[in-house]
């Protein structure tokens, strides 16, 4: 048979997973590969860019929009297994799973809106080396679509799944490598001179309510103050923690603060700061990663692919 399309793996991956173990994405491939009866061609046969199996692929992108879904979840690194919710379509024995049957969850809903635009923040997918071979619904969307607009939102999606991947990675990690993180961050970006200096001031314990202070340039003519709480979902940073943050800042006779967290910041948070005489950023999990992507902190290019146009100028006649 035909390697089967990511949508047609969602309900055989369910049901793989029922028996509510922990699973890793290699166990699942092999197993599915047995069930959809792939021969060994079928089961090597590459992406175009030759870097990734088919296959594995699908498998991956079938189990990352079922987690967007609720129907799977990560309980750690690199591991899935079936929800609650996935228990319950599974006792309903439906006939298929796939992008439809999965718009009847919100949370299904809001990934597939959000990813529509460059800054939506998102959950996850497998770390894929790929542009997947079927990234976005294209079977729904191509009619009337250009390539461009098909090659845009391709890109938008693998960058929500990016973001949402790294997202998952801080959370799972210790607090120390999330503090090394942000070093690494504020160092790629041009704060703290080098590494090492970086190093020494952040990290620092309550420093009069604050997690650390990094030089703003390399000769240190001015400081920052950074305040990190790595928050799981659901959580949200309020005001009173910011303004205890701000009111350090002051006991300091600073006027420079950056609060980075991992979840995000509540509306009174927001406004508070943007009233104040100092100048405090927030940078919540969905700015985190962004800014991770933009520095090549924690990723790294999987491959470039470059556009090019006629020269309209070239082709013309004097």
């Amino acid at each position: 048979m035909a390697i089967p399309d990511f949508q047609s793996i969602m309900l055989p991956l369910l049901r793989f997973a029922a028996d509510r173990q922990e699973h890793s994405l290699r166990e699942a491939i092999e197993a599915l590969t047995a069930v959809f009866g792939l021969t060994d061609a079928e089961q090597k046969q590459l992406l175009p860019s030759g870097i990734r199996p088919i296959f594995d692929d699908r498998v991956s992108w079938a189990r990352s929009y079922m987690k967007q879904a609720g129907l799977l979840e990560s309980p750690r690194r690199g591991y899935f297994r079936i929800t609650q919710r996935g228990l319950d379509v599974l006792a309903k024995n439906p006939s298929k799973i796939d992008l439809s049957f999965l718009s009847q969850y919100s949370e299904f809903v809001k990934f597939r809106s959000l990813r529509k635009h460059s800054n939506g923040a998102l959950e996850e997918p497998e770390p894929s080396k790929e542009t997947p071979a079927e990234p976005l619904e294209i079977v729904e969307q191509k009619a009337g679509r250009t390539p461009e607009e098909i090659v845009e939102e391709a890109y938008i999606e693998t960058q929500a799944t990016l973001r949402a991947e790294l997202l998952e990675r801080i959370l799972q990690n210790s607090p120390r490598a999330f503090e090394s993180l942000i070093i690494d961050l504020l160092v790629a970006m041009g704060y703290g001179g080098s590494r090492r200096n970086a190093a020494r001031q952040l990290g620092r314990s309550g420093d009069g309510g604050v997690d650390g202070v990094i030089n703003e340039d390399a000769l240190g003519l001015d400081r920052v103050y950074v305040q990190a709480k790595r928050y799981g979902k659901g959580s949200s940073v309020g005001r009173p923690e910011v303004q205890a943050f701000v009111g350090s800042l002051v006991g300091l006779g600073a006027n420079k603060g950056i609060f980075v967290t991992t979840s995000t910041f509540s509306s009174q948070a927001v406004d508070f700061v943007s009233r104040i005489p100092q100048r405090v950023i927030l940078i919540d999990g969905k700015r985190l990663t962004e800014l991770m992507i933009e520095h090549s902190v924690g990723v790294r290019s999987s491959r470039v692919i470059e556009f090019k146009r006629v020269d309209e100028d070239f082709f013309t006649e004097e």
